[in-house]
């Protein structure tokens, strides 16, 4: 994610895009959301500790912030999730405007 983040950054500076602030990331794990945006956070899984530091230093150098949202609010779940069709509808409803 962090890798699409900085090529869409960078491509719309390169069309004079103004970006103000950083990009927003919400994720509904909660364990992943504080070792990306924690820097004292102690990782526990020798996978994760691969790239940590990237995604560390996107943070602290204000490229992007990471926050934690309740998997209820999380508008890839409706569109990744399987849904029965009713629910799915109503999910993506939510989210569409008309």
């Amino acid at each position: 994610a962090l890798a699409l983040v900085k090529d869409l950054r960078y491509k719309l500076r390169m069309m004079r895009v103004p970006l103000i602030g950083p990009t927003l990331m919400f994720g509904d794990n909660k364990s992943v959301v504080n070792s990306a945006s924690i820097p004292e956070h102690k990782i526990t899984k020798k996978h994760l500790g691969i790239c940590y530091h990237a995604v560390r230093e996107a943070a602290a150098q204000g490229i992007w912030r990471v926050g934690w949202c309740k998997s209820a609010h999380n508008i890839a779940n409706s569109l990744t999730k399987i849904l029965s069709g009713t629910v799915k509808e109503k999910e993506i409803n939510k989210w569409m405007y008309r």
